[in-house]
């Protein structure tokens, strides 16, 4: 699992963030946990593999804004209870 935080200019309210959203989830084959927040700047999601940053930005900019950074770490999926 991979955690992507992008980096985005040009939101500035709950629709932009519902906008940017709805672009990751068509953009990104299983993403999940997709949060934006105009406030920072940045939206956050998790995906299996990494996405296509270059598609994400293309995306992006067809909306109206601009991804100006993309940072990925890899998350290791909890279980329940910790099992493994």
């Amino acid at each position: 699992m991979v955690k992507t935080v992008l980096s985005i200019q040009g939101m500035a309210c709950g629709m932009c963030e519902a906008h940017i959203n709805d672009v990751i989830r068509r953009e990104v084959p299983g993403a999940r946990k997709v949060k934006s927040s105009y406030q920072t700047g940045e939206c956050s999601f998790v995906s299996d593999p990494a996405p296509d940053a270059e598609a994400l930005r293309r995306a992006i900019a067809a909306t109206g804004y601009e991804m100006t950074g993309l940072r990925a770490e890899t998350v290791e999926k909890k279980r329940l209870f910790g099992r493994k």
